[in-house]
């Protein structure tokens, strides 16, 4: 499939798609022509998303989910099933991170669990879920990831661990799917302007950063939308989205 080609007959199941990154990849796709299921909490935000993935020519279905709830997650592929009679992409998207800059003493203990269920358990769920049908149409998966996954991070320990989990996990299961017939993707993206922080921050990214150093939504799912076009057998099995000028910095 070449890197304009559209993907007209196929699903592809997004999750935290009611806003950021999601939502861009939701559009996306369903510009492109796919199928589109969207996954999150917040069903007003997630209705609000699937009828620009419609005015923008694609089906979509919102299916509020919960995605540390393994028999919410099963549901929503389920429901994926029940309507479309197949999954072609699913997008591991979901995630939260801590307070910055909190002593790790002082880390709410809920605050460590809402993280690690977010973003470790929920990918879990999520990878358990949709494997089986992805297996079905030689289908792709694509997990989110960050930087901090191959950094460390003082500021956000216990978001940074959970994306080097997330690194090893997408790894592992690339290996074990692959000969299967599905690609694996994790993408690495910098600082990204969205509400992401907005759950235990003061300010979420869009505010906290600079939007000229940044990469936004939009970047993030045009190199998922990348990934998901690759024809068997290459696969991107990582991809470090920066901005061209990221080394200056250094």
């Amino acid at each position: 499939m070449s890197n304009t080609a559209s993907f007209d007959g196929k699903v592809a199941l997004i999750t935290g798609a009611s806003s950021g990154i999601g939502a861009a990849t939701a559009r996306q796709f369903a510009s492109a022509g796919a199928t589109v299921v969207l996954a999150a909490r917040t069903e007003t935000a997630l209705e609000a998303v699937a009828s620009e993935c419609e005015a923008a020519g694609g089906t979509a279905l919102a299916v509020p989910t919960d995605v540390v709830d393994h028999t919410a997650v099963d549901a929503l592929i389920d429901a994926t099933i029940e309507r479309f009679d197949r999954l072609d992409v699913c997008v591991v998207n979901a995630g939260t991170g801590e307070s910055m800059d909190t002593a790790l003493e002082a880390l709410p203990i809920e605050q460590f669990k809402q993280v690690t269920e977010t973003n470790v358990h929920g990918a879990f769920y999520t990878t358990r879920a949709a494997i089986p049908y992805l297996k079905q149409h030689d289908g792709s998966i694509i997990f989110v990831g960050s930087f901090k996954g191959k950094y460390p991070s003082a500021s956000t320990p216990v978001y940074a661990a959970s994306k080097w989990w997330l690194r090893g996990f997408a790894a592992s299961v690339a290996g074990r799917v692959g000969p299967d017939g599905v690609a694996t993707t994790l993408i690495n993206p910098s600082g990204v302007t969205t509400d992401f922080g907005s759950q235990f921050r003061e300010r979420p990214n869009k505010e906290a950063l600079d939007a000229k150093t940044t990469l936004s939504a939009t970047d993030v799912a045009d190199s998922i939308l990348f990934a998901a076009r690759q024809d068997a057998p290459a696969a991107v099995t990582e991809l470090d989205l920066n901005r061209q000028d990221i080394f200056q910095r250094f």
